[in-house]
């Protein structure tokens, strides 16, 4: 099943809730889904065991969307259940494309998937099976950033594979500066001193704490997954 190519041999893959809704930024793009999850399931054949943290934030941002009008704790509890119907959805195309898959949430909620069980996790991806992880770390105040640097460390991940709508991390933003210079390698400690746009600082620390490197690319080409597990460069890599 496996083979030589692969340096990685179990990864936690976060998408962003605005990659899975493609161009349009809200809502869910299925295509888009689907040239994921067909990848998935190339790194899968290759023998690499893959979990999944989804964000929430093509339905709804909790700070973001509720800054003002809401308390924040409810606010956050409303992403945490956009970060569900992403797991959900995800897990319907994983299993279109033949691919194996869990959803396991931070959440009791009855029907949409089990509770996270890190033991139960392990074995499912041991068995080739995809798990999604949804629901964030389950608390308020928290990112899911922070949810996937969270389980990638309780599921032992070699590599966390950020993929992002923008092709690496920069010393200013590209959108607004044409003369931004991408970095190929940052350290931890230049992603917090510099305040670069990688993952909060909560999250940050804790991939750091846990040795877990950090890939980020652009899931513009989905087939980047397949390139960060068999270690090419792309992107930007934090150690």
């Amino acid at each position: 099943m496996g083979t030589e190519k692969a340096r990685y041999k179990r990864v936690l893959l976060k998408l962003s809730g605005e990659a899975l809704a493609g161009e349009a930024g809200t809502g869910l793009d299925f295509q888009v889904m689907k040239d994921v999850c067909t990848v998935v399931g190339k790194c899968v054949a290759e023998g690499v065991e893959v979990g999944v943290v989804v964000g929430g934030g093509n339905f709804w941002r909790g700070i973001k969307n509720g800054e003002g009008e809401m308390e924040r704790a409810r606010a956050d509890y409303m992403g945490m259940m956009a970060t569900l119907m992403n797991c959900l959805a995800l897990q319907d195309v994983m299993e279109q494309c033949g691919v194996k898959a869990k959803v396991q949430t931070a959440m009791n909620v009855q029907f949409v998937g089990e509770t996270f069980d890190a033991f139960k996790a392990d074995e499912y991806l041991k068995n080739g099976t995809v798990v999604i992880f949804g629901g964030g770390t389950g608390s308020p105040d928290f990112s899911t950033a922070t949810g996937a640097v969270l389980r990638a460390a309780l599921i032992h991940a070699d590599a966390i594979l950020l993929a992002k709508n923008v092709d690496g991390v920069y010393n200013a933003d590209p959108k607004l500066d044409p003369n931004a210079v991408r970095y190929d390698e940052l350290s931890y400690d230049q992603v917090l001193s510099q305040h670069l746009a990688v993952m909060d600082s909560t999250a940050t620390c804790m991939a750091m704490d846990n040795h877990i490197p950090v890939f980020v690319f652009a899931l513009k080409d989905p087939e980047n997954i397949l390139r960060a597990v068999n270690g090419e460069a792309i992107g930007t890599v934090v150690r």
